[in-house]
């Protein structure tokens, strides 16, 4: 989707700082803004609208209203960028374990909100990317030791060589026209159920 193009909720009870963010957002051309000053309509309007990314600016943040945020960043899974007054070691250290994209101190200028806005959506971009590679590589190396189970009770019960084994097992995935690793997975299941009662 083209940055032009996104959806952006910003949260901020206090209405200068809002239009500061809002009038940085439009004058960049970004054209579907909505504004929230009241906290507790957030989530109706996140539910309504479905942004593509969140902007919230916290004057004066205290720990609760931060770890309500956090919250929200934890299960929204979008781009947030966060502006604060102030900050500590731990809550920016907090805002980054809770997938905040961005997370400025002292820095809402109209005129930085764009570029910080573009980086929260890069870096959450990327982000996203490393977690699903992380996942798929996570599944390939169960698949691999379900393959791997597979061939062994076959080198067990068949005497087959490993080769052979594997080789077995991709020609029954294809004679039934299902993937390798659910082949191998039915004869691990079916071994452990007719394996010897312990």
């Amino acid at each position: 989707m083209p940055v032009q193009d996104l959806a952006i909720l910003v949260i901020d009870e206090n209405r200068i700082r809002a239009s500061i963010i809002e009038d940085g957002l439009r004058e960049a051309g970004h054209a579907r803004v909505t504004v929230v000053n009241e906290i507790n309509e957030v989530a109706r309007v996140i539910e309504r609208d479905m942004p593509d990314v969140v902007v919230i600016d916290l004057e004066n943040p205290n720990r609760d209203r931060l770890e309500h945020f956090f919250t929200l960043s934890r299960a929204l899974k979008k781009p947030i960028a966060m502006f604060v007054d102030r900050s500590d070691a731990s809550a920016i250290e907090a805002a980054v374990e809770a997938g905040v994209s961005a997370y400025v101190v002292d820095g809402l200028k109209k005129e930085r909100v764009k570029p910080i806005l573009d980086m929260a959506v890069s870096r959450f971009n990327a982000f996203a990317r490393l977690t699903r590679e992380l996942e798929q590589a996570r599944s390939e190396l169960e698949d691999r030791k379900v393959i791997d189970q597979a061939k062994a009770i076959l080198l067990r019960t068949r005497g087959l060589s490993e080769a052979d084994a594997y080789k077995l097992l991709r020609k029954t995935a294809m004679n039934q026209n299902r993937r390798i690793v659910d082949i191998a997975q039915s004869l691990v299941t079916a071994d452990s159920l007719l394996g010897p009662e312990e």
